[in-house]
């Protein structure tokens, strides 16, 4: 992936499902997280332990998401361990074939999983893999 395609995704999305979001201001999601939202960034906080997170309601799983609010997100941002990768990539594109997004999944850095990451692109997905969204957004800024 290039640096101009991820340019693009940054300037063209606002709506962002950050899967494993933690509640601990020491944790990277965390601060990625309040990083976007400070830049504009609607974050929607996925965590099953968490009732709300900077301020924002937090969902069990992207299906838990409102229908509302599914409709809008642009981003799946993905904070777990590689291994629990394919089932959130099977939420995303259930979602995508049901609304038309979210056009991202956005693997954190560190986090590779090459089997979740083509069955994402073979449903239309973008997929970004290994790299910190906050990290990409502060060096095209």
């Amino acid at each position: 992936m290039s640096q101009n395609e991820i340019k693009e995704i940054l300037k063209k999305t606002k709506v962002i499902a950050v899967v494993g979001l933690s509640t601990d201001p020491e944790k990277d999601s965390h601060k990625v997280s309040v990083y976007l939202k400070q830049h504009g960034y609607n974050i929607i906080p996925v965590n099953p332990f968490a009732s709300e997170i900077l301020s924002e309601k937090s969902y069990a799983s992207l299906f838990d998401i409102p229908f509302e609010i599914q409709k809008t997100i642009d981003i799946v941002d993905i904070f777990r361990p590689a291994r629990d990768v394919p089932p959130i990539v099977e939420q995303a594109i259930k979602l995508k074939q049901m609304y038309g997004r979210p056009l991202v999944v956005w693997l954190q850095l560190g986090i590779v999983n090459e089997q979740a990451a083509k069955m994402a692109e073979q449903a239309g997905l973008v997929v970004v893999m290994d790299k910190c969204l906050m990290v990409e957004h502060r060096r095209l800024s």
